[in-house]
């Protein structure tokens, strides 16, 4: 309710109708209080009218899609189921948007027809905003604003609570690999141990129930007189992995309060689920972490697209955070032969590209995002192996991206 319910209209014919209590005994005139009660009482009834029998039995609101991404349209749908007594006019509505989300939520509410004679009145509201930060962002209550049929008073109503909608990082489509070793690995290039060399040199045992008739061995099984299949095959799928430096001291202060208020931040936690979407479309067992190991999410497997949806969902909640290990990173990847390793950081300084320098070795694929580098960080980071770019939110991820593989024009990235 607004703190004075009734219209310009309606404040006018009170303000008459103290007017005539006022003047009434001093010209001595009975007609200007009988007046004045008409007034008092033609406003008191509209105030009724709007307010006597009116409720709103439910509000649902639904998104779609449930989860946005940064940049997306989401159509946001309301629906209220409403009774009312007495009938009503036409009045407005407008929802409450939150900041990181973009619309113009407002439209004409319609009159309702007695509920004596109608019953329930179900409205569908629908509108359609754009996604902007990232985020949990709430949306609502819906505002009703109607007036009584003489527009002397006006009732406004909040309908239902706000609701959250999340909004997850965007995810760029990002080119396959042409030109390292490795690049179609994942589940594309496996890797298989067998005994001996070439099909013929295989050394066969016996057909065991489950075993798949294409690894049948026809010639040892005609020469023993019974099915024979090929030893056991190892598959091997490289591992994918991408280390997110998330230590506030790389960025600002916003990234560890909430999230979608860094810009910078924004743009690494794109290049982070971009970068897991394309090497999970490849085959690539994919692990997230953070500079000291811990796992942002549980590793996914190659293929697997529900988790990479769950994973970009998590991520829409993510922030900063108060560690500071880049330099310990390297000890992480001792002994381990992986495929690509992306490290995607804020500003790193010539120690922090010497400590990364080990990894190298470990690696198929090392390339390295950053922010900015403090002196000759990112010639050091270069020269030790790193393919490095700058990461900056007005770049074009997908151009950055395809520039990896042959490295064309690399130094035209690098500050």
């Amino acid at each position: 309710m607004t703190r004075w319910p009734l219209t310009p209209r309606g404040t006018g014919a009170i303000v008459l109708a103290f007017a005539a209590f006022i003047l009434a005994p001093a010209f001595g005139v009975p007609a200007l209080l009988f007046f004045g009660v008409l007034l008092v009482a033609a406003v008191g009834l509209s105030f009724a009218s709007l307010w006597l029998g009116h409720r709103a039995d439910g509000v649902r609101r639904s998104f779609a899609p449930p989860v946005a991404s940064v940049g997306a349209d989401v159509d946001v749908r309301v629906r209220i189921e409403s009774r009312s007594v007495l009938p009503t006019i036409v009045g407005t509505w407008h929802d409450r948007l939150p900041r990181g989300v973009e619309g113009e939520p407002t439209g004409v509410y319609p009159a309702l027809r007695s509920g004596l004679v109608s019953g329930s009145h179900r409205v569908d509201i629908s509108y359609r905003v754009r996604a902007r930060r990232r985020g949990v962002r709430p949306i609502g209550p819906l505002v009703v604003e109607t007036t009584d049929p003489f527009g002397l008073s006006r009732r406004r109503q909040e309908l239902g609570g706000a609701v959250p909608l999340t909004i997850a990082p965007a995810v760029v489509a990002l080119e396959m690999f042409d030109d390292f070793p490795g690049a179609a690995g994942g589940t594309m290039q496996s890797v298989t141990d067998k005994l001996g060399q070439g099909a013929d040199n295989l050394i066969p045992r016996a057909y065991a129930p489950g075993d798949s008739m294409r690894r049948i061995h026809w010639r040892a099984s005609a020469h023993r007189g019974e099915l024979m299949v090929r030893q056991e095959e190892r598959e091997s799928n490289p591992e994918a992995v991408i280390v997110f430096d998330r230590a506030v001291a790389r960025w600002s202060a916003d990234a560890l309060r909430s999230p979608g208020e860094d810009l910078d931040f924004e743009a690494a936690v794109s290049t982070v689920v971009s970068a897991a979407a394309r090497f999970i479309r490849e085959g690539y067992s994919v692990a997230v972490v953070d500079v000291d190991g811990t796992e942002l999410f549980d590793p996914i497997e190659g293929g697997d697209t529900a988790a990479l949806e769950a994973m970009t969902t998590a991520f829409a909640t993510l922030t900063a955070s108060r560690a500071d290990a880049l330099t310990d990173l390297a000890p992480l990847f001792a002994g381990a032969t992986l495929g690509p390793v992306v490290v995607i950081t804020g500003e790193i300084y010539p120690a922090d590209a010497a400590s990364l320098a080990p990894i190298v070795g470990h690696t198929s694929m090392p390339v390295l995002f950053a922010l900015a580098g403090a002196g000759d960080a990112l010639r050091v980071a270069r020269e030790t192996g790193w393919r490095v770019h700058s990461l900056e939110p007005e770049d074009e991820l997908e151009s950055l991206w395809s520039g990896v593989p042959g490295m064309e024009g690399f130094g035209r990235h690098v500050r």
